[in-house]
């Protein structure tokens, strides 16, 4: 815990790192599965200046891992240069025109159509050098040879029997504040259709099936006057009048209606997949719910994993919790976005820095849900050991088969970094092999394993 005034989203490891650096021939105890030949990289705010108002508004920098033969032979971490880092553009401007080409480029990093593109969902994604070798410089922003006109969500999703890429823009002073898009595997965007939604909602995350999207409607409402406020803070308010809802659309008519089902108020920051039951009558979506948000964005408590199931036919929803561990950053086998999954993994790390950080609670875990037989496994780490978001790593070309998880680790102890990596079959197991890193990576989002093709 900082002793001084420093904000707890710059302390700790939430503090940035000063600099970039690429450093080889890491050492590592255990075996690197030979398999696992590619990058695994991880995206996360590090201000330049080391000052931010916020951890949602530092500058991107994205963290990478090269494993080729059983080997882990470099790393490097670079800052996504945006127009925001270089000249401090600002994505609105005061007539509340909105720069895209600007922002921070913080949250996710993905690869669809060859490209790699590092994403924030207040704007255009910003394209990496990740071919051949992951240099991660920045290319500059993408914008679908000029078709896309919104920001793009940080949580884009690969369709994996046609190869699109879904994902949507939303926010703005003005309607329509929500947009959906879908790109086709070769890139082209072939879908922009606004949705009529009745306030601009922060809307972190969606669904998808394999013949539906499913928007959530919840009650983080944009706040004009906290946005004009330089000390105000992410933008957004709670509102117990607005309601929540989830909307689905048939992907098969993209520009058709939309179905709105009421659900009881929370707030969804992360999906860990959904799917769709009984010949397709029902939708069932799995999330990381919280009952609210204070203050707009802070969360009071710790998530929970949910399950929200549509029946299409009658129009009923049902809600249920189906654990309770607490967690977040859930992820699955991406080949089985949007179809039927057995397992999903989550995180648990409780945070030194932050207030609700509770000393006797404070073993952080990775949980693998065994989603039919309603059952949890889990890896515990060390006293002072808190690890982020683990993605899953194929072992073979079998989606939903064998695999690893892998995932940034800090340890209090030592102030540096480790890659973890699990096997995700055996998951209360010591790890299969740590890789120390030269540095303390600091607390981040979300990333992707990058396997050579």
């Amino acid at each position: 815990m900082s002793t001084d005034n420093t904000p707890p989203h710059l302390a700790g490891n939430f503090a940035p790192v000063p600099d970039e650096i690429t450093v080889t021939e890491l050492e590592v105890t255990g075996a690197v599965p030979p398999e696992l030949t590619g990058w695994y990289l991880r995206n996360g705010p590090n201000p330049h200046e080391a000052a931010s108002a916020h951890w949602f508004t530092g500058d991107g920098m994205v963290h990478g891992v090269r494993l080729d033969g059983g080997r882990a032979t470099s790393y490097r971490n670079r800052w996504v240069r945006t127009s925001t880092l270089a000249t401090g553009a600002q994505v609105y401007g005061r007539d509340g025109e909105m720069n895209l080409a600007a922002g921070v480029a913080n949250t996710h990093v993905v690869r669809h159509a060859g490209r790699t593109l590092a994403l924030v969902e207040t704007s255009f994604p910003q394209e990496l050098s990740c071919e051949p070798g992951c240099e991660l410089d920045t290319v500059g922003p993408y914008d679908f040879d000029g078709r896309l006109r919104t920001p793009m969500t940080a949580h884009p999703k690969t369709c994996p029997v046609t190869g699109e890429l879904h994902f949507y823009g939303y926010g703005g002073l003005s309607a329509p504040y929500l947009t959906y898009h879908r790109a086709d595997a070769s890139g082209e965007l072939t879908v922009s259709r606004p949705i009529d939604v009745p306030a601009h909602t922060m809307m972190h995350d969606f669904y998808l099936t394999r013949n539906h999207v499913v928007f959530m409607d919840l009650p983080a409402v944009f706040s004009i006057e906290r946005a004009m406020d330089p000390n105000g803070g992410m933008p957004y308010v709670w509102s117990d009048a607005y309601g929540a809802r989830l909307g689905v659309l048939r992907r098969d008519d993209p520009h058709g209606d939309i179905r709105w089902f009421d659900i009881d108020p929370c707030y969804v920051f992360h999906t860990l997949n959904s799917y769709e039951d009984n010949d397709g009558r029902r939708l069932v979506l799995l999330g990381m719910r919280y009952p609210s948000l204070r203050d707009g964005v802070t969360v009071a408590t710790a998530a929970h994993l949910w399950r929200w199931t549509i029946d299409l036919v009658t129009g009923a929803v049902a809600e249920e919790q189906l654990d309770d561990h607490p967690g977040e950053f859930p992820r699955i086998d991406d080949r089985l976005a949007g179809l039927p999954a057995e397992f999903g993994h989550a995180t648990a790390a409780p945070v030194p820095e932050l207030p609700q950080y509770d000393p006797d609670e404070s073993r952080a875990a990775i949980h693998r849900y065994d989603l039919r037989k309603s059952s949890v496994a889990s890896h515990y780490f060390a006293p002072g050991r808190f690890p982020g978001e683990a993605a899953f790593a194929p072992a073979d070309d079998r989606p939903g088969g064998p695999g690893w998880l892998m995932t940034y680790v800090y340890d209090a102890s030592t102030d540096r970094s480790d890659l973890v990596i699990l096997d995700a079959d055996n998951l209360t197991r010591e790890p299969v092999a740590t890789v120390h890193l030269p540095r303390r990576v600091p607390a981040g989002f979300h990333g992707s394993w990058l396997a050579d093709a």
